[in-house]
C-alpha cells in the first residue's frame, strides 16, 4: 500500500493498493474509490464483533479490495483536524479514543483495551473501555483539531483535560484524579476530574475534541421555549 494524506483541516487519506490487497474501515468513511474496488461487510467472528461493540465501534467492518488490477480508495475525516498514520506491530499495540479509528490494512486488529485502574474508566472522559489496535500494518487515526505528541519516560506523567487524549502506547497507564479544593472543583470551570497518563510510552493529544466543540456551539445557541 502507498498512501498520501491531503487537505488539512478537513483531511483525506488516499490509498493506492495492489490487486487483492484489502483495506478495512469501521464506520463507512469511504469517500471515493476506483471502480474495481469490491466491498464486503463482515463481522469477523463473534468474539471480535463483540469486542468492537464494547469499544464503541460497529459490530461490522467494511472490507474494500481491488479486483483485476491495482485500485485506489480514499477515507475522509468526519471532523476538522488531522489524519495520522500509525505503524502497528505485535510488540507495539496502541490504545485510542472512541471513534478515532478511520481505516487500516487488514493485518491490524481492533479490540477492547481495559484501563488498568478502574476509576479511570468511570470518570476519565475516554470511557472505561478504549480501543486497542494490535497486529501488524498501517492504521489511520482521526485527530480532532491539532495533534501534539509527547514521549513519556518511565514514571513520567502528564495531566490531560477530559477528551483531549487521542492516543497512547499500550505501555502507558491511565488514571483519574479529582481536582484539589472544593472551589477549584465546582467553580474553576475545568471539571471535577483530571485524566493522568503515565509512561513509558508515546502520547498524542488533540486540541479540539468533538465534545468540546459541540458544547461551545450549544452554549451560544438561542434557547427555545
Amino acid at each position: 500500500m502507498k498512501y498520501e494524506i491531503q487537505g488539512e483541516p478537513t483531511p483525506v487519506v488516499i490509498c493506492d493498493l495492489e490487486s487483492g490487497e484489502p483495506m478495512i474501515t469501521e464506520k463507512g468513511s469511504m469517500v471515493w474509490m476506483s471502480p474495481n474496488m469490491e466491498m464486503e461487510t463482515s463481522a469477523g467472528g463473534l468474539g471480535r464483533a463483540f469486542g468492537r461493540m464494547f469499544s464503541g465501534e460497529s459490530i461490522f467492518q467494511n472490507i474494500y479490495t481491488p479486483r483485476g488490477g491495482p485500485g485506489m480508495i480514499a477515507f475522509a475525516s468526519t471532523f476538522p483536524g488531522s489524519i495520522r498514520a500509525v505503524q502497528i506491530d505485535p510488540s507495539h499495540p496502541i490504545a485510542v479514543q472512541k471513534s478515532a479509528f478511520l481505516a487500516s490494512e487488514a493485518g491490524v486488529e481492533l479490540s477492547v483495551f481495559f484501563q488498568k485502574k478502574a476509576m479511570g474508566g468511570f470518570f476519565g472522559g475516554e470511557g472505561f473501555i478504549m480501543q486497542k489496535l494490535s497486529g501488524r500494518g498501517t492504521a489511520f487515526l482521526e485527530i480532532d483539531g491539532h495533534a501534539v505528541e509527547y514521549n513519556l519516560a518511565p514514571g513520567q506523567s502528564i495531566v490531560v483535560d477530559t477528551g483531549n487524549l487521542a492516543m497512547m502506547d499500550a505501555t502507558c497507564t491511565l488514571e483519574v484524579r479529582a481536582v484539589k479544593g472544593v472551589k477549584n472543583m465546582f467553580f474553576g470551570g475545568e471539571g471535577v476530574f483530571n485524566t493522568v497518563v503515565t509512561g513509558p510510552g508515546r502520547v498524542v493529544l488533540q486540541t479540539m475534541p468533538l465534545t468540546a466543540f459541540a458544547g461551545a456551539i450549544a452554549s451560544v445557541l438561542p434557547n427555545k421555549q
